[in-house]
């Protein structure tokens, strides 16, 4: 299929794989979850379509937000600006709750880290099947800012509160077989295992009645969409007055320069 720049997508035998195409971090923007919210619409259209898998070609499945540019392009650097962030982050999640929105279950195969942003878009999967050298990481604090993402409630209900919390207060990354402990990964598998491994699962829901399967996930995630739209507009209400502290300029430096924050409180 095409007419994207930043993700392909294939269907055969009923499954749809979205694959995330910006080696080797897949760094998003608004261009890219906006491919990705209209790939999986057009997939709800598409009466062939009963299940889609989520994934990501290169090292990482998605290493956060790039907020280098105000463009909507996906042309701009990868280095955080002011202006990037203050123009698109809006735009961009409500783009993200978008993919809350479609009607299918998803799958995701878990390539590789999923940080900061990142991580809150291999929350949106229904499952996710994760290679061992896939890590999850809500890093948000070492950057001195608010989760955004709809993370506030999508984390939480997949893992518990009090997992949640510990992931969000310390910012760690949570390596696969612990994430596996914590529900936050469905199934953990050998790297070149990956596809096979999410394209067994995707195909054993896909075998059912495909208005049943649409009609049982629409009860089963309730009022999530509404909950993530809500939880952006928080997540990013509390992100802007961060963004004008001292320690969240010393937690982007800190962690470009891969050292820990000197945070002072202001």
């Amino acid at each position: 299929m095409s007419g994207y720049t930043d993700i392909t997508v294939t269907l055969e035998n009923h499954v749809a794989t979205v694959e995330i195409q910006r080696p080797p971090n897949n760094f998003f923007d608004y261009s890219l979850i906006g491919q990705i919210a209209d790939a999986f619409d057009a997939m709800d259209a598409d009466n062939n379509c009963r299940v889609v898998i989520l994934t990501a070609n290169g090292k990482a499945f998605c290493a956060g937000a790039n907020f280098g540019t105000g463009r909507s392009d996906g042309s701009g650097s990868q280095d955080f600006t002011e202006e990037g962030f203050r123009n698109t982050t809006g735009k961009l999640y409500r783009e993200a709750a978008r993919l809350f929105r479609n009607k299918k279950p998803v799958v995701g195969a878990i390539n590789g880290p999923a940080v900061g942003g990142g991580l809150g878009l291999a929350l949106v999967p229904d499952f996710r099947i994760a290679s061992t050298e896939a890590k999850f990481a809500a890093n948000f604090v070492k950057l001195g800012i608010h989760q955004g993402f709809g993370i506030s409630v999508t984390l939480p209900r997949i893992v518990g509160q009090q997992n949640a919390m510990n992931m969000l207060l310390t910012g760690r990354r949570v390596r696969a077989e612990e994430a596996l402990e914590m529900g936050l990964a469905d199934q953990v598998v050998p790297h070149d295992q990956l596809r096979s491994a999410a394209m067994t699962l995707a195909k054993e829901i896909a075998e059912n009645a495909p208005l049943a399967l649409m009609s049982v996930r629409a009860t089963m995630r309730g009022d999530l969409y509404d909950a993530v739209v809500k939880a952006t507009e928080h997540e990013l209400s509390e992100q802007k007055w961060l963004r004008a502290t001292d320690d969240a300029q010393e937690g982007i430096r800190s962690v470009s320069e891969r050292r820990p924050g000197n945070f002072t409180g202001k």
